[in-house]
């Protein structure tokens, strides 16, 4: 038996003890069976981070019941900083070895022979506005499509952008850079929904340097938000926070100090720290309506959550092991979704369900992730994944419901990242 699942167990069933609860009794609260509890104080078996939230915040543990449980599960996978810096000196040779194409474009951008020059005093401004105008087309596309569909024109175009650098100079120059600083951060981000942390991770530092030769420095305050995301999928809520919080120093622009205040709130709750948590929301507020609160475009971010605060609310309260709010307000943020924004309606759509699963309204599970299903297949999103599994896991503790009979088939075979 684990060390850690035991120790687990044991405060589990010590505080359910402390409480006055039967096991029969805390199984209700929870919505999950008697014997998996039972397996669970005896150590028998792992405990869910979602059954660790449930549980911690019906016995008020504050958080110490979410610590037991990920005790030697978080930062599995991938060393992020040892990666990019992999990455980032790998030499062209290794770089262009079969499979690796997407990983080498970062690296090969300044070797590539340009093609002929946009001239940034005929016609380079109609250039600028057309590239801007095709990132926007990008990223709705993105919203609608699998990434393997959207990364060669984004990833094309981020070449054309760097290479016109060669016979441009001044703002034309440090516009073209940050424009394909913009391109090349997308990519990075459609590596991540194609499940590739490496190649994202890549993409995004590439992304980074270009913006500083542009004189932009927001982007390198934005990629350690991504970094934070990075963790965050792999239920490492430490490496979440400090990514986050790194993010937030002096002379940050507050949209990003925004989203950063919204990624370490989920970090605290994936952790189970409640109160750090909800003080970061605020703070995200607080931000959202300060006057310099809106960003420039090319926007870094999503463009697609009316309300990226309580949509992150939501997201925690879920992780603090409390469904039923956050079901409530994934619900409503969903709703006010844009109809095309398919990829971010079934992120938020799918935790919404997952929301409602945990709460024991398992029906209206079934009845919020049945119509994503179509989305599900045609966008293939590994963050997104995530939660899909998670979903298929909770539901089927419920075999002898007909709507999960009718649901689990059809969502345990989709074919996802």
């Amino acid at each position: 038996m684990p060390e850690a699942t035991g120790s687990f167990g044991r405060e589990l069933r010590e505080r359910r003890v402390r409480a006055g609860l039967s096991l029969q009794g805390l199984a209700d609260l929870v919505h999950y069976s008697k014997g998996q509890l039972s397996k669970v104080e005896r150590g028998r078996q792992r405990p869910s981070r979602e059954l660790a939230g449930l549980c911690d915040e019906r016995l008020g543990a504050g958080g110490a019941l979410v610590r037991l449980a990920a005790d030697g599960t978080a930062g599995e996978g991938i060393d992020m900083d040892r990666d990019r810096r992999q990455l980032m000196v790998a030499g062209i040779a290794a770089a262009l070895a079969p499979g690796n194409e997407l990983v080498a474009f970062p690296q090969l951008l300044p070797h590539l022979a340009p093609p002929r020059p946009v001239d940034g005093r005929a016609g380079g401004g109609a250039f600028l506005e057309s590239s801007r105008a095709l990132l926007l087309g990008l990223r709705a596309m993105g919203q609608v499509s699998a990434p393997a569909q959207v990364i060669p024109t984004a990833a094309a175009h981020a070449r054309t952008l760097l290479l016109a650098t060669a016979d441009a100079s001044g703002r034309d120059r440090a516009e073209l850079l940050r424009l394909a600083s913009r391109f090349t951060e997308y990519v990075g981000w459609l590596a991540q929904e194609q499940g590739d942390d490496r190649t994202a991770l890549a993409w995004t530092a590439r992304a980074v340097e270009l913006a500083r030769a542009a004189g932009d420095r927001d982007l390198a305050a934005y990629a350690l938000i991504r970094d934070a995301l990075v963790a965050l999928y792999r239920n490492d809520a430490a490496r979440t926070v400090a990514a986050a919080r790194r993010a937030q120093a002096d002379g940050v622009p507050v949209h990003i100090c925004r989203q950063a205040a919204q990624r370490e709130a989920q970090g605290h709750a994936l952790a189970g720290d409640a109160a750090a948590a909800l003080d970061c929301l605020d703070r995200a507020r607080d931000l959202t309506e300060h006057p310099a609160g809106r960003a420039s475009e090319p926007v870094l971010g999503s463009m697609h959550v009316p309300d990226p605060v309580a949509a992150a609310t939501g997201w925690c309260l879920y992780d603090l092991g409390r469904p039923a709010e956050a079901a409530a307000i994934l619900d409503a943020q969903t709703a006010a979704m844009p109809g095309a924004a398919l990829r971010a309606r079934a992120r938020f759509g799918v935790r919404a369900a997952l929301a409602h699963a945990a709460a024991g309204e398992v029906e209206r599970a079934c009845a919020g992730v049945a119509p994503l299903l179509p989305t599900l297949a045609a966008t293939g999103s590994a963050t997104v994944a995530v939660d899909v599994r998670a979903l298929a896991r909770t539901l089927a503790r419920h075999p002898r419901n007909a709507e999960v009979r009718r649901l689990l088939p059809e969502l345990t075979t989709l074919h996802l990242p």
